[in-house]
């Protein structure tokens, strides 16, 4: 499973990157705007930091106005995935950026139909939403796990990437279902590190270890 980091926070894309634990980077307006910094520039530096796919979200509602941003988005670095929303008028969008041989990941998916549209569309990757789903009481794993099937029904080349990602379980269950990506703010990431017997375990070591009166 590859993980990309849900953020525009270049200095925690850093740590993680360091350690091998970055395979690409997803933004959006929204992290764009966290980040306070111009989409262009903190983009371009991302690319620059991280050998895989960066998505990077158009904000126009009609086609034309998605491709003419896409393209200026494209030019930042060739490393750059053109973020379309699942409209039709995304879709649209997609088959053109697609044609053109550009990396293209549909976000905001809701539905095993909308992924089929994506695919068909040439979509890179498609971002299904689990939390969001999870928020309205609809189980977002469900949703992976139809999409695997009907992808692999079809070979359809398509990566699902989960997205919406709030937990380390979120990750556990979507590796488990066969997502081809991940991506998490880099907090849920670290996080998967964690367990209280881990915690414990070490604990009891380390007042063992002070016992024998040693060091190394």
């Amino acid at each position: 499973m590859k993980f990309f980091v849900d953020t525009a926070d270049t200095a925690a894309i850093k740590e993680l990157n360091d350690l091998g634990m970055v395979d690409g980077v997803t933004t959006n307006p929204s992290l764009i705007l966290k980040s306070g910094r111009n989409i262009l520039e903190v983009t371009k530096e991302i690319c620059d930091m991280v050998h895989g796919p960066v998505s990077a979200e158009v904000v126009a509602t009609e086609a034309k106005d998605m491709i003419e941003e896409g393209m200026k988005l494209a030019k930042i670095a060739p490393n750059i995935a053109i973020k379309v929303p699942l409209t039709w008028e995304g879709l649209t969008a997609c088959k053109a950026f697609a044609s053109e041989g550009h990396m293209v990941n549909v976000t905001l998916c809701f539905s095993t139909a909308q992924a089929i549209l994506a695919a068909k569309a040439g979509a890179t990757f498609i971002s299904p939403f689990i939390g969001r789903l999870d928020d309205i009481n609809l189980d977002g794993m469900d949703l992976i796990e139809d999409i695997r099937t009907v992808y692999d029904n079809y070979d359809f080349s398509t990566q699902i990437l989960a997205a919406s990602i709030r937990s380390v379980n979120h990750i556990s269950d979507a590796a488990r279902i066969g997502a081809d990506v991940i991506t998490a703010p880099p907090a849920v990431i670290k996080s998967m590190a964690n367990h209280p017997l881990t915690d414990k375990g070490l604990a009891q070591f380390l007042k063992d270890w002070e016992a024998t009166g040693q060091k190394i």
